[in-house]
């Protein structure tokens, strides 16, 4: 029976864009993906943000526009990192979203109708002006054990103790400052203490092949009750005000958003089923149908901060749940990635921005070859060296493989024409490249891949050897010698696009200009093409350039300091303004007085015809009305901003534009990050008030 495999990586919170650990996950389920695919499998291949939670409702209501604003902006960033590093996911989704409210609502029903839900009252604090229960995150106070001031409601930053929120001396409301009370609700439990979910998890965690040994093992630790993470009854249920989805027949009542979440992994494939989409891939069956068909496979890439919920809760929910659900086949766990060996940190320079690497121009391939040569099949962390990194790329891609087709391919379209011929035969070269073959192939069913660029790279050393064994450049200099000419450089062509096959999961871009431009194919590689002896290449065309120093000395240099806030209004085809002073420069209060900052509500706007970059903004300042011109168009979609306040320079001299009069500026931030960001008040804020 072929197997079919429904494929997700951990769903981002959809608060902010993608950090290179994103990145980093994506990139690996998408090379197995590819590799699945290259042997011939049906893999679908979903991914969703996840939308729902108090932190997103909070960061909402502090930028004055609805959740679903929010999270439709951070969506409407996703492609261009994923289109950036060639990341192919069929579909994305939102937690968000009508699947998913049906889903966990059924799925609710179901483990309620097994009898593992249950409801009890608990006690916690609650912010009497914000009428909101507290997180642990939103409760500060005094350190019962060392006494240091502003620590959380969980665990001390200085001394490292950990504690119940009501331990805190003096706590307060995160949020406002206000004096949390201790309040009493209803909560609902999943029972997973229940001996029907501990005897099944502990059978799920004893089958080959569900997780890593090292994660079964913490994983049980924690069904023996060890540890701060030890097995309890999990609360899934959170009192309104919360942005989540409603738990059935429980008025003001929301389902946490770590019930919903995973969860979401269904919801996107219900959503990519019924969009077309997985018919199009030939899947001719329905999401039910599919889930419960004894070939498909469930595997999810995950982080190894998440493996709680993924190897306790996830597989016990889908277990009794009952049809088509079950529980995945697969869970991948991979580390952290580091930089230098250190922990991600901009402030330091050890951070890296995905956006800024696509901004410098540096090659995405770069990163996923670097990514794959580092990353084997056990829980480790990563760790990106800038100066491995550079020495890596440099010596394997352009050194080895690229340099293979730089030399050799140019003696054939000179001498030959672009005609390949093998005068002492194929059949042992063919045999060398099936053992090849073979070799990575198992590394990448396994997710050793850094094991198979070391095979890659062995088999590359090989070719490149036995051609400067040949001597060409001596050969081509003797018309009599023609053939072994041909001989040695249709050998080294052959090896070559073997290569390229063997590395298309990681360089697919490369790969896919490589069997166009080069071999002359019009469709996508596959590993049987590795075993294809090539009759007949095209002149060759420069691959891939070396990494730059420079590049990377820019990606990992620490931000600069702030700017001021940018003026997002001005026109791309108005003069230069006069220059002012330097970033920095100080200024007196009086010059700080002569700009009028107001308050404004965006009452209307819209895009401009004829314009790549700005939208047309109608503010209100209270009962007066300006128009705005903004260069904000990449960042936001209109329909997205009416009704959000933000702040504007009123009193900058009106300036007649191409598309109409603009009388002010709106304020944005910009940096290595990303931007344009609007500015926006803190709540309270009114149109028409002064900014001092």
């Amino acid at each position: 029976m072929s197997e079919t495999f429904f494929v997700t990586t951990a769903l981002p919170y959809a608060n902010g864009p993608f950090h290179i650990g994103h990145i980093m996950e994506y990139i690996q389920a998408d090379i197995w993906v590819r590799f699945e695919r290259m042997q011939g499998k049906q893999v679908h291949f979903v991914g969703a943000d996840d939308a729902h939670g108090a932190p997103i409702m909070l960061k909402a209501e502090a930028e004055h526009v609805s959740p679903e604003a929010l999270v439709a902006r951070v969506a409407a960033g996703r492609a261009r990192y994923l289109d950036g590093f060639h990341i192919g996911f069929d579909h994305w989704h939102s937690t968000h979203s009508p699947e998913n409210t049906a889903l966990s609502q059924d799925i609710y029903r179901r483990l309620r109708a097994a009898g593992l839900i249950y409801a009890r009252p608990v006690e916690q604090f609650f912010d009497p002006l914000k009428g909101m229960f507290l997180a642990d995150r939103y409760i500060k106070g005094e350190c019962p054990k060392c006494h240091a001031k502003d620590q959380y409601g969980d665990a001390c930053e200085v001394c490292g103790s950990v504690y119940a929120p009501t331990e805190l001396i003096e706590p307060y409301s995160a949020l406002t400052g206000a004096r949390p009370v201790l309040k009493t609700s209803d909560h609902f439990f999943f029972k997973l203490s229940d001996p029907r979910c501990v005897n099944f998890l502990q059978e799920w965690l004893e089958a080959a092949g569900h997780v890593q040994p090292q994660v079964a093992n913490k994983a049980r630790e924690w069904l023996a009750g060890q540890g701060e993470q030890a097995l309890g009854d999990w609360d899934i249920s959170r009192d309104a005000p919360y942005f989540g989805i409603p738990i059935p027949d429980a008025p003001g009542k929301f389902f946490y958003v770590w019930l919903d979440a995973p969860i979401g992994y269904l919801a996107a494939l219900k959503s990519y089923f019924e969009s077309g989409k997985a018919r199009a891939r030939g899947e001719t069956r329905t999401f039910e149908a599919f889930l419960a068909a004894p070939d498909t496979r469930q595997v999810h890439f995950i982080g190894k901060d998440i493996i709680y919920f993924h190897t306790l809760f996830w597989p016990a929910m889908l277990h009794f749940a009952g049809a088509p659900f079950r529980a995945p086949d697969n869970v991948h766990v991979h580390g952290f990635i580091t930089v230098s060996g250190e922990k991600m940190s901009k402030s330091r320079g050890t951070g890296i921005s995905p956006l800024r690497y696509l901004e410098l121009g540096m090659n995405p391939e770069w990163l996923r070859y670097y990514i794959a040569a580092k990353l084997n099949a056990n829980v480790e962390d990563l760790d990106f060296n800038p100066a491995d990194f550079a020495a890596r790329v440099n010596s394997d891609l352009i050194g080895k493989y690229v340099n293979i087709a730089s030399r050799a391919a140019n003696f054939i379209t000179r001498h030959f024409g672009g005609a390949l011929d093998y005068p002492r035969g194929t059949a042992a070269l063919t045999e060398r490249a099936r053992e090849v073959l073979e070799r990575v192939r198992t590394s990448y069913a396994a997710r050793d891949f850094g094991r198979a660029m070391r095979e890659i790279m062995a088999f590359a050393d090989r070719v490149n050897q036995e051609f400067d064994a040949r001597e060409p450049w001596v050969l081509a200099k003797d018309p009599a010698r023609r053939e072994a000419l041909q001989d040695s450089c249709a050998q080294a062509l052959y090896g070559f696009k073997t290569l390229t096959c063997l590395l298309a999961p990681v360089l697919p871009a490369l790969a896919e200009r490589v069997a166009r431009e080069l071999f002359g194919l019009e469709r996508a590689l596959s590993f049987a093409d590795a075993l294809e002896p090539p009759r007949h290449i095209n002149p060759y065309q420069h691959l891939m350039t070396r990494v730059d120093p420079k590049q990377l000395d820019a990606l990992l240099e620490p931000p600069a300091p702030p700017p001021a806030p940018a003026a997002a209004a001005k026109a791309p085809a108005e003069p230069p303004a006069p220059a002012g002073p330097a970033a920095g420069t100080p200024i007196s209060i009086e010059t700080f007085k002569q700009i009028d900052l107001r308050v404004a509500r965006i009452a209307a706007a819209e895009a401009v015809i004829g314009a790549d970059k700005l939208l047309k903004l109608t503010l209100d300042l209270g009962g007066e009305t300006r128009t705005v011109f903004a260069g904000i168009k990449s960042a936001y979609d209109p329909a997205v901003l009416v009704g959000r306040l933000t702040v504007m320079v009123a009193n900058l001299a009106p300036r007649k534009m191409k598309f109409g009069l603009s009388e002010g500026m709106v304020l944005a931030a910009s940096g290595a990050d990303g931007g344009p960001f609007l500015l926006s008040p803190d709540a309270g804020a009114l149109p028409g008030m002064r900014i001092s």
